[in-house]
């Protein structure tokens, strides 16, 4: 329930709220605790204290290297209070492959695995959005080629937005400029905005551009701004257009209570075959 609303929230809003994550952190503990209480046995929530602090320190890890989101991170640490362990739902007859890792690691290996085939749609749903083939029939037979596939990438993932609307987060594209002082300002913040050297022949002598996949952050969102405002860079902006990643995590999660690990089963099948 509380992976399906961080979900809607992130494909709506493009953020998934902090309380909500921090509520569901809440409830693991609490229903950890009551578990242990209940039975008389430490290990329910001396596993969901484990499994937390560890799925909380490696996805920061990641979140530090830009490779996701803050929202991504609270919501897999969430998870990985409630169900600190697999599952074996005896009613159901389930029995999921076993790791020996923590449960939210299988859900970090399932979404990431599964996240392709998400990728892929979303790709797909943009360019029918966009109808990128309607002016470009030829694309259409030959759209494997390299330079087509360039193009409907940039056509597809990236959008001119004003200045004004820009939100923690967005990853910036290649803004071309010349002006020295933006590269002093820009320097100073030293967040996740960065300056090229434009080695172009294109009249401009620099170029910056959000440093990696966890977007600008709230000092680079308003540095930006107030340049903006100030007319010391235009008006609107190229951003990449953000790929949630939460209904990856929510088919992980599901994949990883009723299946178990994907890279573990592809493991035992192959060693069957063999």
């Amino acid at each position: 329930m509380f992976s399906v609303c961080a979900t809607i929230f992130d494909v709506k809003r493009g953020f998934v709220p902090e309380a909500l994550c921090c509520i569901l952190v809440f409830f693991g503990l609490a229903s950890n605790l009551i578990l242990s209480l209940i039975s008389n046995n430490i290990k329910f929530i001396l596993a969901s204290i484990i499994s937390m602090v560890l799925t909380y320190t490696i996805t920061y890890l990641l979140w530090e290297l830009h490779l996701w989101g803050g929202g991504d991170v609270m919501l897999l640490t969430g998870i990985a209070t409630v169900i600190p362990f697999g599952l074996t739902i005896d009613f159901l007859n389930i029995f999921p492959m076993p790791s020996i890792y923590p449960f939210s690691f299988s859900v970090v290996i399932n979404s990431i695995l599964v996240s392709f085939p998400f990728l892929l749609i979303f790709v797909g749903y943009m360019v029918i959005k966009k109808d990128i083939f309607k002016s470009n029939l030829d694309m259409l037979m030959n759209v494997l080629s390299i330079s087509n596939l360039h193009y409907i990438i940039n056509q597809t993932l990236n959008k001119r937005i004003p200045v004004k609307d820009l939100r923690e987060g967005n990853i910036v594209n290649s803004y071309y400029f010349n002006d020295e002082h933006i590269v002093e300002l820009i320097n100073d913040v030293d967040e996740n905005l960065k300056v090229y050297k434009n080695n172009e022949d294109d009249g401009f002598k620099y170029y910056f551009k959000s440093l990696s996949a966890g977007g600008i952050t709230k000092k680079d969102m308003n540095l930006l701004k107030i340049m903006s405002v100030q007319k010391i860079i235009s008006d609107e902006i190229s951003i990449k257009i953000s790929y949630p990643f939460t209904p990856a995590i929510i088919a992980g999660l599901l994949i990883a209570v009723f299946y178990g690990d994907i890279m573990l089963l592809f493991a035992k099948n192959l060693v069957l075959v063999i």
